[in-house]
């Protein structure tokens, strides 16, 4: 039985990740540090869903404490690290930009040291589609250049691209790293719009709208997106072996990096209609000009995740929506 060690297990993303390769039979570790970022009863609620398996065991401790980290790693002896656990939200990168120095660089650099120690025959981790920056040509590709951050979460995302690019090539970890794409769905996490706007318009409460609502991102659903990691889990980079023309993988070391997005460019606004169609309440809308480090739009070319697992993400936004406020109604009882 193939063993697959986890951080961030009760964050939104690792909730699901860890829940399907449990259904599929793998034995998880998961690593959480239960940070209060947002509600952590909504984080305990989703380990304690994941505690129902008998292949799950955990650890909470936090990803800058690096013996814990190293010690707990080597005890489960993972075939696979898939790293998911950070700081994330672009706007909160304004208000607490130390936290994302310590939380995804030197947390990151800590799995990467532990992953040297134990050998591990793949490492994954998560990036995030905010790396492509100021890039206005769409839709996004890997091998595009990605050096124009406007914030300092995806400056650090990107930081930790490199650094793993550099422990790849220094001590031949096979390595994959995938940008997500606006990732929503039932468990999401309650800083992103998705939620904030449920919540609102089921309150009678106004929702702001930034951007003055020409916005556009490449919504993801959870699930699709947890299925593509589960791909890639399979897909093992090896040093000089590209699988298609225009993979990323690096001209000199077992390493490369996959959008997983669905590869459609929504408009905010119909996004919104969607949760309007879904709760059946309509949306008061407040207009507002662009946030600080937020971009006009995403959109992923998906092409090499199918190249590399079969997989593409198909959930359509108002199928997603619904079963995101299906679920949102439930836990919260409105």
């Amino acid at each position: 039985m193939r063993r697959i060690y986890v951080t961030g297990t009760a964050g939104f993303i690792g909730f699901h990740l860890a829940g399907l390769l449990l259904e599929q039979g793998f034995r998880v570790h998961g690593y959480d540090g239960f940070t209060p970022y947002y509600d952590v009863k909504l984080k305990r609620d989703r380990q304690a869903l994941l505690e129902r398996h008998a292949g799950f065991t955990s650890t909470e401790a936090m990803l800058e404490d690096s013996d814990r980290l190293l010690a707990d790693i080597s005890a489960f002896a993972p075939d696979v690290i898939v790293h998911l656990a950070a700081q994330a939200g672009v706007r909160y990168s304004l208000e607490a930009p130390r936290s994302y120095i310590s939380g995804n660089i030197e947390g990151t650099f800590n799995v990467l040291e532990a992953a040297r120690a134990v050998g591990v025959a793949h490492l994954l981790i998560a990036s995030t589609s905010s790396v492509y920056g100021a890039n206005t040509r769409m839709p996004y590709r890997e091998t595009d250049k990605a050096d124009s951050q406007v914030s300092l979460y995806a400056a650090t995302k990107k930081a930790c691209e490199s650094m793993s690019h550099a422990y790849a090539d220094l001590h031949g970890i096979p390595t994959t790293l995938f940008r997500f794409f606006t990732v929503y769905g039932p468990w999401g996490r309650p800083d992103m719009a998705p939620f904030l706007f449920t919540r609102a318009i089921l309150a009678n409460e106004p929702i702001k709208v930034f951007g003055e609502g020409r916005m556009y991102r490449d919504f993801t659903y959870v699930t699709d997106l947890v299925r593509g990691i589960r791909g890639l889990i399979d897909a093992v980079p090896e040093r000089g072996r590209p699988v298609a023309e225009g993979d990323s993988l690096s001209p000199v070391a077992p390493w490369r990096v996959v959008n997983i997005g669905n590869g459609d460019k929504v408009a905010l606004m119909d996004f919104i209609d969607a949760i309007e169609a879904a709760t059946g309440i309509p949306a008061i809308r407040e207009l507002a000009g662009m946030q600080k480090g937020d971009v006009r739009a995403t959109w992923a070319d998906n092409s090499l995740l199918q190249h590399l697992t079969g997989y593409r993400p198909q959930t359509g936004v108002r199928e997603g929506i619904a079963q995101f406020v299906e679920w949102y109604r439930g836990y919260y009882g409105n």
